[in-house]
Order: C-alpha cells, then structure tokens, then sequence
C-alpha cells in the first residue's frame, strides 16, 4: 500500500477543481489534524475544539450526570492518538472537521482505515460516521466488536468507503470525514486516521440495502442489558397463556412508542385493553429487523390472537436515515412474517406517528414517504391500513410537546388520541 511522505500534498490533490485522480493515500490524523483540520469533540448537542492536550465536558442540562473527555494521548509518539472517555452519555464523539474534501474518487475502491485501542466498554458501544455531504452523515455500528475488544490493544481496522455510500450521496464537499462515536460509558483511543484509494478492508459492514429485512437482535450499548431478557419474558408468559387456557384476543407489535403502553401507561393500557388480555411486543429501539427477528424466534407462536395492530419504522428512519424504500420493504416483510403465522388474524398497520416540532423535520418527512407506500400493503380482508396522524397535528402541521413531550412518544394525552382514533376501527375488526 503506498504512503504519501508529505500528507499535506494528499489534501492538495483534492482541493484541485475538476481532478478526477485521487491521491493514493488522504490522511486525516496522522500524529496530528493534517492540512489545517480540526479535532472537536462533545455531545449530540455541543461540540468544543480540542484546542490543547486534554478537554471535559460536564453541563450537559438534559443528561446532568453526564461526562465526556478528550485527550491527546500517546501510540506510537507524543500525542499521535486521540482518546474519547465518556459517561452516562446518551451520545459522545470525538471527529474530525476540515475544509470541504471531495471523496468521490474514493468511494469505488477506496478504504477509510485506523488504530484502535478499546480500554473500557463494558457499559457502552461505539460507531464510526462519515458525512455524506449537507445534513447527510452515514455510520457503521461496532457495539458488540467493541466489548470482544476491550483490554487486547491496538488493533487495525479498515472500511470500504461504499460502507459509508448510499445511492444518490454527495461526498463532493465532506467537511466532517470522521468521526468515532460513543453510547452508555466507555474510554476508547484512536489513530492513524486516513483514506487509502486502493485498500484492503478487514472489517465487514452491513449492507444497508438489505438491512431492514435481515433478522438480528438490538444490539446497541443501552439495549443489550435487557432486550433479550424481555424477549424470554414475553416467551415464558406465552407458555403461561396457554398453560393456563388463556386466549389473547389482541397483540401490539412494535418499537418504543408501543413498549410505552405498557412501561410508561399501565392504568390506560389496562383501561383501553384489558378486555382483550392484549399481549405487548413494543420494544424500544427496535427496527424492522429487530422485529423479524423476534417473529422467528417464538413470540407469535402460541397464540391465536382476532387483531394484530402493527406500528413502527421510525427508529429505520431516526438512526440510520434508511430511504423510505427500504424501511417500507422492511415494514412488509415483517407483515408477511405475521400473516404466515396468524393466518386467521386480522392485521391493523398504522400510519407511522408524526415526529419532530413541524412538518419540514427530516426524519417527519423520511417517515410521510413511507406512510405514502403503507396503503399498498392493505387488502381490506386480511390487512387494513389506519391513518389517524392529523389528530396529533395542529392546523399548521405542528407537534404539541403537550402530545409528545419529546416530539417523539406519546404522553398520556398521546395515547389517548391513539386509542380514541382507533377504536372505531378495532371493534370493527374484533367483530
């Protein structure tokens, strides 16, 4: 693999108007920012310069306990490697930020490599992003990796730039190239940073056009302590169901915004349900993948439910930014997944649920595209589509937080617009 001795003279190749060679090798942190980038690093909301050796931040007032640190420290020479410690942070990065770079002549062959060393993980995950142009970022997630690699050193890893491409990105003008995120509480280091337009990759990514229909469990930092022990929950009280003669006339399927009928609205649950001994399988976080993976592994076996009401999609569309094609591909897998296992069951999909203060917010437009394609999915015999959104919304479009305190999941009054918006409908397939 060729090495550029002078690592400025990558970054002047790219700044070339109209060049259409890449330089054999971009480096991004090599000892130091090259060619006039910067180091900042911070929460979702703020991100300070790493100006000197060493920086702290701690007044974050949504996460008070939280604590995110970044230092220089030492690999190979002084200050060669950066480092990234964070606490009780729902998000933590460390990145690098330059003048606009055009990666395109990357992307074909190209590699985004680096070392990293994970000292502590036992509580947390990590995620490489790279901008794919203006309020576009990509990532790569490596939360389980991670725990494996914790204490065993350096380690070099290296990406194919395409598994930070989707169809239709613009890396014409990356200001953010990289950066390392983190989730839960961690300490983690990094170095030698740089693109490599012919590399070798040794890490193996996702394929994001496939994703949403490959079954896997949510492995994320804050989801791995009880995902799974609620999955075997859900199976035993099955058991227990149909030990007991029990018969459940209604299931929910879905992410957090369903897992809070039942953690977050328990009286109201009961309230609107009990009459149907419902069975909840809301998970927070979950995808569509997430979702087919507990479809084969148990949680509709057992049953006989007369309606299954189904929403979700939005966290396809809050993490990853999946197009609305692909989550909508997700979303009728996971149908066809119930249908072949609750052949007799009546199906209610629901539009999913507006999110974001008005209707210019990215991933509400992201998720009106996909309610735009649902409608196809209902043959009004066995599957029946629902839209009730405009019931959350104001004349203007907007969410109220008096709805949705965090523009997201349903308070009480949420879920009682929910409820009084379906139930007309849910008697109709009861019967």
């Amino acid at each position: 693999m060729m090495r550029i001795r002078h690592p400025s003279l990558a970054l002047a190749c790219l700044f070339l108007a109209g060049s259409a060679a890449a330089a054999p090798t971009l480096p991004l942190y090599v000892g130091k920012p090259v060619g006039g980038a910067r180091v900042l690093y911070g929460d979702f909301d703020v991100q300070n310069t790493l100006d000197g050796e060493r920086g702290r931040m701690d007044n974050d007032p949504k996460l008070p306990n939280a604590v995110v640190e970044a230092a220089r420290t030492d690999k190979d020479a002084k200050g060669d490697a950066l480092r990234l410690t964070w606490k009780d942070a729902w998000f933590s990065t460390v990145r690098i930020e330059s003048a606009p770079l055009d990666l395109r002549p990357y992307l074909a062959r190209g590699t985004i490599s680096f070392d990293l060393k994970v000292n502590e993980m036992s509580k947390g995950g990590l995620a490489f992003r790279i901008d794919c142009g203006v309020e576009c970022q990509r990532r790569v997630p490596y939360v389980i990796p991670a725990r494996a690699d914790q204490g065993k050193g350096w380690k070099h890893l290296s990406y194919a730039l395409s598994c930070f491409a989707h169809d239709g990105d613009d890396f014409s003008a990356v200001r953010k190239p990289f950066a390392l995120d983190g989730t839960g509480a961690g300490d983690a280091e990094i170095a030698d940073i740089r693109f490599d337009a012919a590399g070798t990759p040794n890490a193996a990514c996702p394929d994001y056009r496939t994703v949403s229909v490959t079954p896997e469990p949510l492995n994320e930092s804050w989801s791995l302590d009880w995902w799974m022990p609620r999955h075997e929950e859900k199976l035993a009280e099955i058991v227990r169901r149909k030990t007991a003669g029990e018969k459940t006339d209604l299931v929910f399927i879905g992410d957090s915004i369903t897992h809070h009928w039942e953690k977050e609205q328990p009286a109201l649950w009961q309230q609107f349900y009990g009459k149907y001994n419902p069975l909840n399988l809301g998970y927070g976080g979950d995808r569509t993948e997430n979702i087919l993976w507990r479809l084969l592994h148990g949680e509709l076996d057992g049953i006989d439910p007369k309606v299954v009401v189904m929403m979700f999609g939005t966290n396809n569309t809050g993490l990853r930014q999946d197009a609305a094609d692909i989550t909508f591909k997700g979303i009728e897998r996971d149908i066809a997944e119930v249908r072949q296992r609750l052949p007799k069951a009546k199906i209610l999909l629901l539009a999913i649920f507006p999110r974001g203060e008005g209707p210019s917010d990215d991933n509400r437009r992201i998720n009106e595209r996909i309610n735009l394609k649902l409608p196809a999915l209902a043959d009004n015999r066995h599957v029946f589509f629902l839209n009730f959104n405009g019931a959350f919304l104001g004349a203007d479009g907007s969410l109220s937080k008096d709805i949705m305190p965090d523009l997201l999941h349903p308070n009480a009054n949420g879920y009682r617009i929910w409820q009084r918006e379906m139930q007309p409908t849910l008697d109709k397939l009861m019967r």
